[in-house]
């Protein structure tokens, strides 16, 4: 190898040269080398080939093994480095002596503080120069070697801090659940086992790619700007599977160096179950469990679109609201599993009928509503909108086959439509709902569209229902009382107990005018208790007056004598009039003092507990009367097992006698029937002296109406009994 420069004499480097700075030197001189060599950051020294000793130390060579400048010279390498650094150095020594080449190594120390250190040695030979005349291929004569040391260990630390983060990062790119990609200038550079199992590549097919080739073709653009933006983010995107198929990803990108290269990385999170289940919740949210159907709150929405479309395009909507009639009956006889099929089968069919830009929901329980939008601009939208309707009815009705045997349920439909029948879609709504009502109202299985004059009256009906609650407060109710007499000699032989009602603005009201609308609230069991509790303390004052009527009549409402502990509020009131202490009559209640009056229809709806209802009322010594007689539906079998005292006949067959040959042949048919069933009979309604003719003649047993008397408050009601005694209680 070469020397380089002619290399500094010794004797140059340790004694200093004379006459620096006298004029420029045609060489640095020794102090100029010292004060460069003292200030350079690295160990800097010389020795001598021959021995190995040392010429030249710079101050940070002499410091490090524990001398000055001065006292470091003629020293062997050996006594400066010790015995078992020089085994370490020895054999890089040899080369040089021998090969007379530089040398690099690097070794470990330990520092003072027991650290561990790193320095780079560089053993640089000073050769002499070869004699012209020596043999071609000669090597020149080593004068000594010169020893520059550097500390690297800041290099090393760094250096070793990089392996161990590109381990950890190698580590973690294989033990990540979730796909890892590095990728420079656009293309990929590397990626984990993740994301080549995701999208169905290989590492070796991925390496060298342009990232937007895995890139589904509508996300391209936004995933293109990121790259090129350098911001580090977070993004959901899409990839393309090897095989064609989408998969739904999380892009998070992050710029970082790796290898000395500053490049991106990109986290890749499969998404695809977590956007499932936000499907899933959004659908739950807005649709029905059961049948899957949109629910309440996204019908609602719904509709104020149809709305906005409507005032758009000036084409109609029609809004659908559909109950299923006695569906309760289906519930409670055949269990929730059958009736949870038999709403599932609704939901199809009602879906199967309508046109595909028709929206159908279950607005809870049995009721569904349904949404007709774009109907004809013609004027014909409300015949459309009931032809479907019409064919709704008959698709629901079909029967299904439930436990082995057909069942069928039929539905009542309201319609209310757009423009006209309300201006938000909860006015809509409750139209459609209080037309479904209607529909109700007029035998079931039938269609009614939205009458203005309906919210008048719901409207009137809440105004009755504030003010009957107060009516109980207020003490506005009153007994009247009707006589019933026998139909041979006009013997008085009870009375019937009639509520009314001292309304402050109408006045006197008759029970036509508000038990309809208090039978479809909660106040019909608080009245109704009212009217028997009343109706006792009426009949003990008679008894103690010595009037002797009895039994009085009560009616009874359906919700009142359904309600579970009906039976137990009759029960509470008796002794609480003090009934038990009247002459002993209490538990002798047997004799009928009070009659309770049932329609027929409330008989027929469960005979089993009406029966046993009706047993309780009997042991407790009250009668029981069936009111409007013949024009129900009751059978002589159901009759005849019922504890049942009375039948009375229908004022509306009554009003045509004599004449009516119809009204007359069913008047006597059932004064027969109720003849040989055991039954006491009585007309109501009797007005002339020919009706009461023909029932007496016909075997009628009692009598009541205005023939006889109308109906009379209680002072009046007594005036008249003690009048029709001439004056002397009976």
């Amino acid at each position: 190898m070469t020397s380089g420069p002619p290399p500094l004499a010794p004797d140059a480097l340790a004694n200093g040269a004379r006459g620096a700075f006298e004029a420029p030197p045609a060489a640095p001189s020794a102090d100029l080398l010292r004060l460069l060599a003292d200030n350079v950051p690295v160990l800097i020294a010389y020795y001598r080939a021959e021995d190995f000793c040392c010429v030249f130390a710079n101050q940070q060579y002499a410091r490090a093994f524990g001398h000055d400048t001065q006292s470091i010279i003629g020293r062997s390498l050996a006594s400066i480095v010790g015995d078992e650094a020089l085994a370490h150095i020895q054999p890089h020594v040899d080369v040089v002596l021998r090969e007379r080449r530089s040398v690099a190594y690097e070794r470990a120390l330990n520092g003072a503080d027991g650290s561990d250190r790193w320095v780079a040695v560089d053993l640089l030979p000073h050769l002499a120069d070869v004699p012209a005349d020596a043999p071609p291929g000669s090597l020149p004569a080593i004068l000594g070697a010169f020893v520059l040391i550097a500390d690297i260990t800041r290099h090393r630390v760094a250096e070793q801090a990089v392996r161990e983060s590109e381990e950890r990062l190698a580590k973690f790119m294989q033990a990540s659940a979730e796909g890892i990609v590095f990728h420079q200038g656009g293309f990929v550079t590397d990626a984990n086992p993740p994301i080549c199992e995701l999208i169905g590549y290989t590492l070796e097919e991925m390496l060298g790619r342009k990232t937007l080739e895995f890139i589904a073709p509508d996300h391209v653009a936004r995933v293109a700007a990121v790259i090129v933006s350098g911001q580090e983010t977070a993004y959901e995107s899409a990839l393309i599977h090897k095989n064609g198929s989408r998969i739904a990803v999380e892009f998070i990108v992050r710029t970082m160096v790796r290898h000395g290269q500053t490049m991106r990385m990109t986290i890749v999170r499969d998404i695809r179950d977590r956007q499932a289940a936000q499907a899933r919740i959004h659908h739950l949210a807005h649709h029905d469990a059961l049948t899957g159907l949109p629910n309440r709150a996204s019908f609602m929405e719904r509709v104020e679109h149809a709305m906005l479309a409507t005032q758009r395009t000036h084409a109609p909507m029609a809004l659908l609201f559909i109950d299923l009639d006695h569906f309760k009956r289906v519930n409670d006889s055949l269990g929730h599993l059958v009736g949870d099929t038999l709403l599932r089968t609704v939901a199809a069919r009602i879906t199967a009928s309508l046109r595909a830009t028709d929206v159908v929901a279950r607005f809870g329980g049995d009721e569904f509503m349904v949404l007709l939008a774009g109907l004809a601009h013609d004027g014909q939208h409300a015949a459309q909108a009931e032809e479907v309707a019409r064919k709704l009815l008959d698709s629901i009705a079909l029967p299904l086959v439930a436990e082995g045997r057909p069942l069928s349920v039929t539905p009542s439909l309201g319609i209310a439509l757009y423009p006209g029948h309300g201006n938000t879609a909860e006015e809509l709504i409750k139209h459609a709902d209080s037309a479904m009502y209607r529909a109700k109202a007029r035998g079931r299985a039938t269609v009614q569209f939205f009458d203005p004059s309906i919210a008048s009256s719901a409207y009137d009906a809440l105004v009755m229902e504030g003010q009957l609650a107060q009516a109980l407060e207020r003490s506005e109710f009153e007994l009247y009382f009707q006589p019933q007499v026998s139909a041979d000699h006009g013997r008085l032989v009870g009375a019937e107990a009639l509520i009314r009602w001292h309304h402050p603005e109408r006045g006197l009201l008759s029970a036509d005018a508000f038990i309809p609308n208090a039978e479809q609230r909660p106040l019909m069991l608080p009245i109704g208790q009212w009217v028997l509790t009343e109706a006792l303390r009426c009949v003990l004052r008679w008894q103690a007056m010595g009037l002797g009527v009895a039994p009085v009549a009560v009616n009874l409402s359906s919700v009142q004598f359904q309600s579970p502990g009906f039976v137990e509020a009759v029960a509470q009131a008796l002794p609480a009039r003090g009934l038990d202490n009247l002459g002993g009559l209490g538990a002798g209640w047997g004799d009928g003092w009070l009659e309770l009056e049932l329609t027929e229809r409330m008989l027929m709806d469960d005979v089993g507990a009406v029966k046993e209802r009706l047993d309780r009322l009997r042991a407790m010594g009250l009668h029981i009367s069936v009111d409007d007689f013949g024009t129900g539906y009751s059978s002589l079998g159901h009759l005849k097992e019922l504890p049942i005292d009375k039948l009375k006949i229908d004022r509306s067959f009554v009003h045509d006698l004599p004449g009516n040959r119809d009204s007359a042949a069913i008047t006597c048919a059932i004064i027969q029937m109720s003849r040989s069933l055991g039954l006491t009979v009585l007309a109501e309604g009797v007005e002339t002296e020919a009706q009461r003719a023909f029932l007496a003649e016909h075997g009628c047993h009692e009598l009541q109406g205005l023939l006889i008397s109308p109906p009379l408050p209680q002072a009046e009601f007594e005036a008249w009994v003690l009048q029709r005694s001439n004056g002397r209680p009976t």
